[in-house]
């Protein structure tokens, strides 16, 4: 790939970049929320965005790099990190325009069901059996060519009720139809069609793939199915966080958060990095994904755990407030698409008490 010039030429550019166009707190909010805007650290965010959303693109057309995003140095500072498929790339910045650099090997990122199959967490509930209906959310599911994902969420515009995961979870990386049964459990699972059907394929995201040199923006990994509140309940089994919030909250770094899904069951992790932009390998190709959230620790999530509803883990009204959809990890990081981002898609709202 053709750099626009040295790294110092770019940090000139970039500076002068972002003097001139650096994010307003309204537009930071149209991205991560007005929350975001109240960030004492706002000003160096913005401009640690900025560096960031420049540079990117330089960045990933080096062979290893597989993303970007902003976290947070040692100091608690803003820094640009930059995620690599194997240790040792060179030519990687320590600086860009006054912002640290900081660089972590992460293996590459996949989607959570066409990576490798992960071993299954032992638990005192089987996450993959057949659950009677209404089933809990977070168990296995899936389209019938699928092998297993998780039911994430159950979710309503008001009038209907609707199953929430992943494209690749219920409509197969684009290639179901609408109107495909969605089973419980997964065909993996021993799930059948039509036996264990809880519902039927309504709408998803379609997933658009890198081709050639060209790499068009996914935002979200979502689809959603039509159900029943007699077929899909609102909370997690006895060990998972129970039920989430109906009122979503922005991810900001350093932000506890939970999730239980199909293999891993109930985990916890941390929020390490915010606006990221990363490729994501699929069974079919590779997928760029912006504006996502990346979580810390590799046990956070395993193959199977796609679709789920990841919230917070707090006390009182800042606890089991959605904040993610996951769908994609690496050894070392999973990422969720905000969850607003999925939510405004399809225009609906999480359902619960």
């Amino acid at each position: 790939m053709k750099r626009r010039g040295s790294w110092s030429e770019l940090t000139l550019m970039v500076a002068v970049f972002a003097q001139l166009l650096l994010p307003s707190p309204s537009a930071i909010g149209a991205r991560w929320s007005a929350r975001l805007a109240r960030d004492p650290n706002f000003a160096a965010l913005s401009l640690a965005m900025a560096t960031q959303d420049a540079y990117t693109p330089d960045l990933l057309g080096i062979n290893g790099v597989v993303g970007t995003a902003v976290g947070l140095g040692a100091d608690g500072t803003p820094v640009v990190i930059i995620y690599t498929a194997r240790p040792g790339i060179s030519g990687l910045p320590a600086m860009l325009d006054g912002t640290p650099v900081r660089t972590e090997v992460t293996g590459e990122f996949w989607a959570l069901g066409d990576g490798p199959r992960a071993k299954e967490a032992d638990s005192r509930v089987d996450r993959r059996s057949r659950f009677p209906r209404p089933v809990p959310i977070g168990v296995s599911g899936g389209q019938p060519d699928v092998t297993a994902g998780t039911i994430g969420a159950r979710v309503s515009d008001g009038r209907r009720t609707f199953a929430l995961s992943n494209n690749h979870v219920f409509a197969n990386r684009n290639d179901a139809s609408r109107g495909d049964n969605i089973l419980q459990p997964g065909r993996v699972d021993g799930g059948t069609d039509p036996a264990n059907s809880i519902g039927t394929l309504h709408d998803f995201k379609v997933l658009r793939f890198c081709k050639a040199l060209t790499c068009p923006k996914n935002r979200i990994d979502a689809a959603i199915a039509l159900t029943s509140s007699d077929n899909l309940g609102t909370s997690t089994p006895p060990d998972g966080y129970g039920e989430p919030r109906t009122k979503t909250t922005t991810a900001t770094l350093g932000q506890a958060v939970q999730k239980y899904g199909r293999t891993t069951g109930l985990t916890t992790g941390i929020v390490s990095g915010i606006n990221a932009t990363i490729n994501v390998n699929y069974n079919t190709g590779t997928a760029r994904f912006v504006d996502q959230i990346l979580i810390s620790d590799g046990r956070f999530s395993q193959g199977g755990d796609s679709g789920s509803l990841v919230v917070t883990q707090g006390s009182g009204k800042n606890d089991r407030r959605p904040v993610g959809l996951l769908f994609a990890g690496s050894n070392t990081n999973t990422i969720a698409n905000p969850i607003d981002l999925v939510l405004d898609h399809f225009g609906v709202k999480i359902d619960g008490n």
